[in-house]
């Protein structure tokens, strides 16, 4: 009687195994090159500076104008190449409204300067 119980016992544990064998996923796991993991961290930072663009308010309130989904091309944003998100990232930092302003201040301040060391203004006004 005992074992009956046991040979039933190990059929269903032999039969279970077997079952469970069918179950198993293989999981592979390799090395990546360092090029590899840089070109992901980069494309990674252009994704999020060029989706921090799409989602300020001006820049959403000009494409919902154009017809063009918001949503839409932040998903478009993530299917883009990277040479392809490189030019997108290149155009948007280009046209963004007050991209350079410091750019265009400094470069105010060196011709104000330029002119007042030339003599032709008199803005430094010494008293």
């Amino acid at each position: 009687m005992r074992s009956k119980i046991l040979r039933n016992f190990v059929v269903r544990l032999v039969s279970l195994s077997l079952l469970s064998i069918g179950l198993m996923q293989a999981s592979s796991a390799a090395m990546i090159g360092t090029q590899q993991a840089i070109r992901s961290e980069a494309r990674d930072a252009r994704i999020t500076h060029v989706e921090t663009i799409l989602a300020r308010a001006d820049v959403a309130k000009q494409l919902v104008m154009f017809g063009v989904d918001p949503l839409a091309v932040q998903a478009r944003v993530a299917n883009l190449t990277d040479a392809e998100l490189i030019a997108l990232d290149g155009k948007l930092d280009q046209h963004v409204a007050g991209g350079s302003v410091v750019y265009i201040i400094g470069a105010v301040f060196i011709v104000l300067i330029i002119l007042e060391l030339m003599g032709v203004t008199d803005i430094f006004k010494s008293t």
